[in-house]
């Protein structure tokens, strides 16, 4: 058992190697079928290793380097509840958008599949490992793939210039994170999380420690496009293939939120208390959840309003781990495994309209898909999902979550949560019913300093008159994981009590250091509140999106309101001066936030 989490690994890596060394001798179907059935035995692999969790953490040293009590030279993987069910959403997430890609692209020589794999591999290594610098390697990995995935279709210049917006802004952001790992290591003489944890315990935080916690979280606050690092996202997701975008919205960025939590929990939470990290989650969150919903909301690409949605989701990701506790971890998982599974199926409806029509563009795709019933009832049930409607994943994490900040005094970001949530929500029902179903009014053709996303090159070489059985079954098995995330409950309580034992964490992985003690109690069930406040929000969503479909019902915006809407989008300009610009004054932001 102590080898699975080493297995998971190395499993997506040597598929990779293996089809980049036979990929251009294999008929397509074959490339197709053996990095489908690589990332389905990932899968299965990581269901049984999160099964195995459930009784404690498994902890694997590499080449059997065990430690010499508080210090020692091996890599560490350490699986418990919290990374292996995201390492089991990125799994899974992997295998349907490669069984989404069947037949995707013309020539591909299994290049597109090896790099798919090699994302996923990133991605576990980066959740698994017990180890800073090895962190920041499968942190590299994980990056380097995802730069030349959004720039796959090279011939294209918007590919390359989102590509390189994402490298640009990404790669300073891991530089900060390194030179940060280098203070840590100056101060504490390891690299491993625990090791490190020990080595700060009992110590002030002085200026080196707190400049290393604001440098190593500006690497991880950067992929998670919490703002201002956020403006490498929507470019991203506007020319990067749709299954990619999968990934990104769907765990990636996830993934930096995570790192944020392993990172303060393990490595400071001995000397960095729970107020000054509530603050910055905090302030990071409410201004990523409203800026992403006001972008959201007045924007008419479809890959952008998503990618959008997705910052705003993930400030109230932050915002629920402000509670600081067990809870607040056990909320996040089922809000996470709820918005990955109706965020995927959303981008796999709009990457099937772009390989239809040519276009990603809300008003130029109005009314035209009436005949596509069943994936317009499925657009609009995930956007229901993504709304927060009870009893699904959204809604019970927002619950739960809600109940952790109410007795943190951080009650009142329940509201905000509300009020993002619908608005993203009307945004995504409001492209759905025009789209699909033709209600409300004809929009104007005018578009003003927006991105349209018209006249877009599909991604399955010619126009599909009919959407394969791959593409729908992909569609299905991820939102049918989105409503099934209510039975994840008990995986949840488990990796929310697991993360808030940070002394159980430092015993299991160094043996030497402490004794293991109870679990602290973790509660996630429905209460009458988040019921209401759910079915609330899903009616202010929908009420929003009639809203701007019938807007001859309401008073246009003041025209304040209409010039900041259009600076705003204008500061999204695409420029990555601009970008690393922004990048400083949030190091800057979040250095002040620490220090107060």
């Amino acid at each position: 058992m102590n080898a699975l989490p080493s297995l998971v690994v190395a499993v997506p890596l040597l598929a990779a190697c293996l089809l980049l060394g036979i990929g251009p001798k294999l008929p397509r179907v074959a490339a197709d079928v053996v990095a489908t059935a690589a990332a389905l035995a990932v899968t299965v692999l990581t269901a049984v290793l999160l099964v195995a969790v459930q009784h404690g953490r498994v902890v694997s040293w590499l080449g059997g380097h065990r430690p010499d009590g508080a210090r020692s030279l091996g890599i560490v993987l350490a699986a418990d509840g919290l990374n292996t069910t995201l390492a089991l959403l990125a799994s899974f997430l992997t295998t349907c958008a490669l069984l989404y890609s069947w037949h995707y692209f013309e020539a591909v020589e299994a290049r597109y599949h090896a790099m798919m794999l090699l994302f996923l591999t990133g991605m576990l290594g980066f959740l698994l490992t017990g180890d800073l610098f090895t962190l920041f390697v499968f942190f590299e990995l994980m990056s380097g793939v995802a730069y030349a995935l959004t720039g796959y279709r090279v011939e294209e210049a918007d590919s390359v210039q989102g590509a390189l917006n994402f490298g640009v802004v990404n790669s300073l952001g891991a530089y900060f994170s390194l030179m940060g790992i280098g203070l840590l290591y100056a101060r504490g003489g390891q690299l491993g999380l625990a090791q490190l944890g020990v080595a700060l315990d009992g110590k002030p935080a002085d200026a080196l420690v707190l400049a290393a916690f604001v440098l190593v979280c500006t690497g991880l606050l950067v992929k998670a496009a919490a703002v201002p690092f956020h403006f490498w996202l929507a470019d991203a997701h506007a020319v990067a293939p749709t299954p990619v975008c999968v990934l990104f919205s769907g765990v990636m960025v996830e993934l930096g939120v995570y790192g944020v939590l392993r990172v303060r929990r393990t490595v400071f939470g001995g000397v960095l208390d729970d107020g000054s990290f509530a603050r910055v989650l905090v302030v990071l969150g409410v201004a990523s959840a409203l800026l992403g919903a006001v972008l959201c909301f007045t924007q008419r690409h479809l890959k952008r309003l998503l990618a959008y949605s997705t910052i705003a989701h993930t400030g109230l990701f932050l915002c629920g781990l402000a509670a600081a506790d067990g809870e607040a971890t056990a909320g996040f998982v089922l809000a996470v495994a709820g918005h990955a599974g109706a965020k995927a199926a959303l981008f796999l409806l709009t990457g099937v309209l772009k390989d239809r029509y040519g276009s990603v563009d809300e008003d130029e795709l109005f009314g035209k898909c009436g005949h596509s019933r069943l994936e317009g009832g499925l657009f609009v049930l995930a956007a229901l999902v993504l709304a927060g409607l009870p009893p699904f994943g959204v809604a019970f994490g927002s619950d739960v979550a809600g109940h952790a900040l109410g007795r943190t005094g951080h009650g009142w970001l329940v509201v905000v949560s509300v009020a993002v949530t619908a608005v993203t929500a009307a945004a995504v029902l409001r492209a759905g019913l025009g789209v699909y179903f033709g209600l409300g009014r004809p929009p104007r053709r005018d578009d003003g300093d927006r991105t349209p996303g018209t006249n877009e090159e599909p991604e399955t070489g010619n126009r599909i008159a009919r959407t394969p059985a791959t593409m729908t079954g992909a569609i299905v098995a991820v939102l049918a994981a989105a409503l099934a995330v209510p039975w994840l409950r008990d995986v949840a309580v488990a990796a929310g009590r697991q993360d808030a034992d940070r002394g159980g964490y430092l015993h299991d992985v160094l043996p030497a250091v402490g004794a293991p003690g109870m679990l602290p109690a973790v509660d996630a069930e429905w209460t009458a509140t988040g019921l209401l406040t759910g079915g609330l929000t899903v009616l202010l969503a929908v009420a929003l999106a009639a809203a701007a479909l019938w807007p001859h019902r309401l008073p246009s915006w003041p025209r304040p309101v209409e010039a900041a809407l259009d600076g705003l989008h204008r500061g999204h300009s695409g420029h990555v001066g601009d970008y690393v610009a922004w990048l400083l004054v949030g190091v800057t932001a979040l250095t002040a936030l620490v220090w107060l």
